[in-house]
């Protein structure tokens, strides 16, 4: 028994999968050991410590409370791990709770108990129990203490009060190296580049994480790229965090060129990094080398992770990529601990884009847990493919469930209403946004009206409600009434609709040349063409079109005047073709 209990215990020391866990669980279980306290500290601890997919999300917590209630009387290195791991796993009010329970049955804290709790508070909005929190370190005599010192200053940082973390790192005496970076992230938050810099520059020492807070600051927070990219060639000894840092530095100031030269350049990648890069192009609006950079790492061997998957699944969702969709949907179920709300819902609104909607609601309706963008994906999605009846139902759901709604729950609900001409429906619910939610409406729930008037004619409501509005008119709100008067031939309106957009600084390419058609469109050629010559006066181009079409599984991409394609020879005979049918018989 001594070597088996002795085996199962190195076994539990290396256990690297859920599976593992159990089975030694189990074991100990047979054996009645998993009481004794050693061993059921030892197993809370594997549990705790486990990779984030090895559990299912849903099973993780309760398996961790459930192997911690066999401890017949834990001590403070139990209760530290319970803590801990209810404070990283989105569960801080459970850590906060837990740490409550440990005060009661009067286990003494230690200097690693009060960074976990402080944790967890940060991550509670509005709570105010920090603060006590601090007290009871101060009285319990760990005011010198560099752990809980360091737990107080990223406490208050995160909380936004930074004179309060300065003053406790201008008055610890133990200053370290994860005091300096900690107020340096502090500095950084607030959007306080050159604070950052005065306290990277006084450091006495700094390391790879210290220049990475600051090539953060200036890259990412402050739009600085130029002052990241000096700091990022004057760093010695470049990490992987360092160099993710600048490539997403360049990602958020819209410079995709420069972060895809720094990838390429990277001696060592990892998923962060593929990660940054999809999402890049994907926000850029190049989801064709989303998805290719994607294959390409998998090629590489690189298993995906939640963020990345997001990342691809948006980039079918623009490309309308659904046979490359529904693979990722296959290998995200194939690969334990991919597959969570957040994947879930970019699967919803893929399928929708795509237009498989038998298959985004199948996705919905097993959701266990749904939150408001899941919901606000779905009634977008419906609606934009003419159900807008069933886009009022999920919404009428909500509302009988009593599920938090928000601004775009109402921009979802009424772009439903006004892809499919419910024009009662949507005017009510505007109505009700401010009387029965208490949802102040905003530019973009107006636009959304205007969108839904212009649509079924109303032209003359929908310009009522744009003049009656109580804030200012936005360029899209002039733009949607434009492009309602083009299709319902409304010239008078819509050239009020262009000198309102004039005004704005929106008169583009793209608005001129609605113009333009609306007289074409009703026999006013001299004007069209005196909108044509104008926008030629003044530099002006026509938005190059662009589509994309799947075949077999591969994404070609079209652009107008472009015709370097492979099979453009058969592209274009298959056009020649369709437009002789289309002519009219003679």
């Amino acid at each position: 028994m001594a070597a088996s209990f002795s085996n199962l215990l190195s076994l539990l020391h290396k256990a690297a999968a859920a599976s593992q866990v159990l089975q030694i669980h189990a074991q100990l279980v047979a054996a009645s050991l998993v009481h004794r306290p050693s061993v059921a500290s030892r197993l809370l601890y594997a549990v705790c410590e486990l990779p984030g997919g090895a559990f299912p999300a849903r099973i993780r917590p309760s398996y961790a409370d459930l192997v911690f209630s066999h401890i017949p009387r834990p001590n403070a290195f139990a209760w530290n791990n319970i803590i801990r791991f209810h404070a990283r796993s989105s569960s801080p009010i459970k850590a906060l709770l837990t740490f409550a329970r440990m005060r009661q049955n009067r286990v003494l804290a230690d200097h690693y108990t009060y960074p976990f709790v402080l944790k967890a508070c940060s991550l509670v909005p509005g709570l105010d129990e920090g603060g006590s929190v601090h007290g009871s370190a101060l009285k319990e005599g760990f005011a010198e203490d560099s752990f809980v010192v360091n737990g107080l200053i990223n406490f208050y940082c995160k909380r936004g009060e930074i004179a309060s973390a300065r003053k406790l790192f201008d008055g610890s005496r133990f200053k370290d190296l994860v005091s300096w970076n900690s107020l340096m992230t502090g500095y950084v938050d607030r959007g306080d580049a050159s604070e950052a810099r005065k306290l990277f520059d006084a450091m006495p020492e700094r390391d790879a994480f210290s220049w990475t807070i600051l090539i953060d600051g200036y890259g990412k927070k402050a739009g600085d790229v130029g002052r990241a990219r000096e700091l990022f060639d004057e760093m010695p000894n470049k990490d992987v965090a360092c160099w993710n840092s600048m490539i997403d530095g360049y990602v958020g100031g819209g410079m995709i060129g420069p972060a895809r030269q720094l990838f390429d350049e990277m001696p060592q990648r990892n998923v962060v990094s593929w990660s940054i890069l999809i999402h890049g192009y994907v926000r850029c609006g190049y989801p064709k080398q989303a998805l290719e950079l994607f294959q390409r790492m998998l090629v590489e061997g690189i298993r995906t992770d939640q963020v990345c998957a997001v990342g691809v699944i948006s980039a079918c969702s623009q490309l309308g990529a659904l046979d490359q969709g529904r693979w990722i949907h296959s290998y995200l179920k194939k690969n334990t601990g991919l597959l969570d709300g957040v994947t879930e819902t970019a699967l919803v609104d893929m399928y929708m884009r795509c237009g498989d909607l038998q298959q985004a609601r199948l996705i919905f309706d097993r959701m266990p847990k749904r939150s408001v963008v899941t919901w606000n994906v779905s009634m977008v999605g419906l609606g934009i493919h003419g159900f807008g009846a069933e886009a009022l139902e999920l919404f009428h759901q909500m509302e009988k469930g009593g599920v938090p709604m928000d601004d775009l729950t109402f921009v979802a609900v009424l772009t439903g209403c006004a892809h499919t001409g419910l024009v009662d429906e949507g005017r009510c619910i505007f109505e009700r946004m401010r009387s029965d939610f208490g949802i102040e409406p905003k530019a973009e729930h107006y636009g959304c009206l205007v969108d839904l008037l212009g649509r079924a004619g109303l032209l003359q409501e929908a310009r009522r409600v744009i003049e009656t509005m109580p804030t200012e008119p936005t360029a899209s709100i002039w733009g949607s009434l434009l492009a309602a008067c083009r299709v319902h031939q409304c010239t008078e309106l819509a050239e009020a609709a262009v000198e309102q957009l004039r005004k704005v600084g929106a008169d583009d390419g793209g608005v001129y040349v609605l113009i333009s058609n609306i007289y074409a469109a009703e026999g006013k050629w001299n004007e069209a063409s005196l909108i044509r010559r104008s926008m030629s006066c003044r530099g002006m181009e026509k938005v190059i079109g662009r589509s994309a079409v799947e075949v077999d599984g591969c994404v070609h991409e079209f652009v107008n005047g472009d015709t370097s394609h492979p099979c453009k020879a058969q592209v274009y005979a298959v056009l020649c073709e369709l437009s002789r049918a289309m002519l009219p018989k003679r």
